[in-house]
């Protein structure tokens, strides 16, 4: 019984892949009502693990109590998935990625729009690394929830005076973190140079060009932890170690840093 369930969702998901991106209004109406029959299967589904777990809660079968836990643990992930799919294919609703589930087993796990063209949408976190003219990271932060890169720009200045006990001297960032203009001039009062570009024509300036120069730099360093301490990819579960995973990736760069730095 449950071989013959899982072929036909699988036919149907299948089924759905292929006619409802299809151009041809006949095939999208066809993928559309397959789409609407996977859900109330996987609402069925769904229904029935809720009911498992329940009748099993106080169940002395140590192998029905340990199944129970685990799907207990993907039941809200699941209830949310379908109701998201019926929200956006039934209803018409358009379902905000803040309410949406990218993976099953990662909850935490956020949908990332770079602008990248040959990969517009990722998935994980945003992360924000600050990197000194000798490579060396002296902040990164991991951001649950992402936030607009112009609305950054005043926490970096004030993370690395409680670091540091001053202000940078110089905040080299891409136009990205450029906020609105009253904000850009009170943060360029506070620092000697603030080399973030507002327009194109601010590039013709020698000295932000050089410093936008400097921070193209860190294209390098983000590569490197990417290939060479597996930041491309993360393998421990949750957002704490996904975090972890990134602050380790930091140090080691560091410490390759330190190491190849000659001392006085």
């Amino acid at each position: 019984m449950h071989r013959f369930h899982d072929r036909k969702i699988k036919r149907l998901y299948l089924f759905v892949t292929r006619y409802l991106p299809s151009k041809a209004e006949k095939r999208q109406g066809k993928g559309k009502i397959a789409f609407r029959t996977l859900i109330e299967r996987v609402e069925w589904i769904v229904a029935i693990v809720r009911e498992f777990c329940k009748q099993t809660a106080s169940s002395k079968q140590v192998a029905l109590t340990a199944a129970a836990l685990e799907l207990r643990a993907y039941l809200p992930a699941m209830e949310k998935v379908v109701a998201a799919a019926r929200r956006a294919v039934i209803v018409g609703e358009k379902v905000p990625a803040c309410e949406r589930v990218f993976s099953l087993f990662e909850s935490h796990t956020e949908l990332v729009k770079r602008g990248r063209r040959e990969k517009p949408v990722e998935f994980g976190h945003k992360v924000l690394l600050c990197q000194t003219v000798e490579k060396f990271i002296t902040d990164y932060e991991v951001y649950e929830q992402q936030q607009a890169d112009c609305h950054l720009t005043e926490s970096v200045i004030t993370r690395h005076k409680a670091l540091f006990g001053q202000r940078p001297e110089v905040l080299a960032a891409d136009k990205g973190f450029c906020p609105e203009q009253a904000k850009f001039e009170e943060l360029a009062a506070q620092l000697d140079t603030l080399a973030i570009p507002r327009r194109m024509r601010d590039f013709m300036d020698k000295a932000m060009a050089y410093w936008q120069a400097f921070r193209a730099g860190i294209e390098g360093t983000i590569s490197g932890l990417k290939r060479a301490f597996r930041l491309v990819r993360c393998f421990f579960r949750g957002f704490r170690s996904f975090s972890a995973a990134v602050g380790l990736g930091v140090f080691c760069h560091n410490l390759i840093v330190l190491a190849k730095h000659e001392p006085d």
